[in-house]
């Protein structure tokens, strides 16, 4: 028996043990030959012609890693980055990475693994784990951190050589097996499928960080709170996070499918940013007076609706919305930001800063205490996956065109290891309990069709 076919039988902990690991896996990954291949190209740089599925040599496991038989795994936005090569290409973090020197040499390699989510199954442990072992179920927090480092002792994400795991490190989650530090790893809720599990570390312990932690902007019960893109990945589950700690959810999305699913998912408010001027794309963000223009009727819009200004304002989105974000929030708010896939670049008016007393915080990833909270909510059923689509791992750049475009609703899944959905269930009374309508809330908001580009 292979081991891919002892994880999908539901092999014993001393089975897998015993089971021999491949020479090497399917994967999808970047090719170093390809990347050069969007020079010049100030258009569509669509993801389908650099992202490749085939087969990658199994690496060998550091002392503080294990490797894990991945199920299913889903899309982020930073592996838009990496396959358009954009803001710079990955294969320099690998570079970087790799001169460090023992273990780290391992990920500089011709070839890049990407993949910032998974759920699986833990098929070897190095001699240094210890609160692990071959046969646990568990998520992978994209957060890779050095916790020797003092700074990590108090938060882990302010470790000097903190990675953005399968996009600053190779081996990530879009693959048959991947490695991760002991150091990254969250218990699976037991009444999850893998395909739900693997939508919830990067973007559901981001937005909690974000919002909930100390560390960011620590909402508090009845605060308002403004969401962009809150049909997104991120964006769903800010929402949740806000109406499960009693806040009010303001969402801004760009089309009446995705309205309708930011009110399934509980928002008070639902702006079109069209009723805001911004049409069908975000626009630029090179105009401060425009952002003030647009940041006055979202302001008349929410006051009209829930009867005052922003607490905070959720902003991933980033250029386009930024400077609206820093004019709309109230005095003395804040505005938490991460991501910024419209790009990094920010321009506002800083009167509305500086003389309203407002904040803005850096928020990124969240540290392994912030994701073992934030999936204890998803056990008691205060949050469910947002999950709406599944790709198996060969359409892998079909799944990711979809977040390119911004056609996706919640989070785009992939089948890795699981040859079908529904699998990975071992809490089903609890599933029951918490109900298969609310669990699957977003399945039937199907995202637009994949532009032929």
């Amino acid at each position: 028996m292979t081991m891919d076919e002892a994880v999908l039988a539901g092999a014993s902990p001393e089975e897998l043990a015993h089971t021999p690991l491949p020479e090497e896996f399917p994967a999808a990954h970047l090719r170093i030959q390809d990347e050069t291949l969007f020079a010049g190209v100030d258009g569509d740089r669509d993801v389908r012609k650099t992202l490749h599925v085939g087969p990658v040599p199994m690496p060998a496991l550091a002392p503080d890693e294990v490797l894990i038989a991945v199920l299913a795994s889903s899309i982020n936005y930073n592996t838009v980055w990496s396959a358009t090569f954009e803001p710079m290409s990955t294969f320099g973090f690998l570079k970087a990475y790799g001169r460090q020197g023992g273990w780290a040499a391992r990920h500089d390699q011709p070839f890049h693994v990407l993949g910032s989510d998974a759920a699986g199954v833990v098929v070897r442990a190095g001699d240094a784990v210890r609160r692990w072992h071959v046969g646990d179920h568990v998520m992978v927090s994209a957060a890779c951190v050095e916790d020797q480092e003092a700074s990590a002792q108090a938060d882990a994400m302010l470790s000097e050589n903190q990675l953005a795991w399968g996009f600053e490190t190779n081996y990530g989650g879009l693959a048959y097996y991947t490695v991760a530090r002991a150091s990254q790893l969250i218990p699976k809720p037991a009444h999850l499928t893998w395909e739900e599990a693997a939508s919830v570390p990067a973007c559901a312990g981001t937005a909690y960080r974000m919002l909930v932690s100390d560390r960011g902007a620590r909402m508090k019960q009845g605060d308002v709170v403004l969401i962009w893109g809150a049909a997104g990945g991120l964006g769903a589950y800010a929402v949740q996070l806000v109406k499960n700690g009693g806040g009010v959810a303001v969402g801004v999305v760009g089309s009446e499918r995705k309205a309708d699913a930011a009110r399934a998912l509980g928002c008070d408010l639902v702006v079109n940013r069209a009723e805001i001027g911004l049409g069908d794309g975000d626009g630029d963000g090179e105009d401060p007076a425009e952002a003030v223009a647009a940041g006055k009727r979202l302001g008349r819009l929410i006051r009209q609706a829930v009867g005052e200004d922003p607490h905070i304002a959720f902003d991933h989105v980033g250029r386009a919305t930024f400077g609206i974000s820093v004019f709309v929030v109230r005095r003395g708010g804040s505005v938490v930001t991460c991501g910024s896939s419209t790009g990094y670049q920010h321009r506002f008016d800083n009167r509305y800063l500086w003389m309203r007393l407002k904040r803005i915080i850096g928020s990124h990833v969240a540290n392994l205490q912030e994701q073992v909270d934030c999936a204890r909510l998803f056990g008691q059923g205060g949050v469910v996956p947002a999950l709406t689509s599944l790709y198996p791992l060969a359409e892998v750049g079909e799944a990711t065109r979809l977040v390119q475009l911004n056609q996706h609703i919640g989070k785009v899944g992939v089948l890795c290891m699981a040859d079908r959905p529904g699998l990975g269930v071992t809490d089903p009374d609890r599933r029951a309990r918490i109900g298969e309508d609310r669990l699957t809330v977003l399945r039937g908001y199907a995202p637009d069709a994949v532009s032929a580009g």
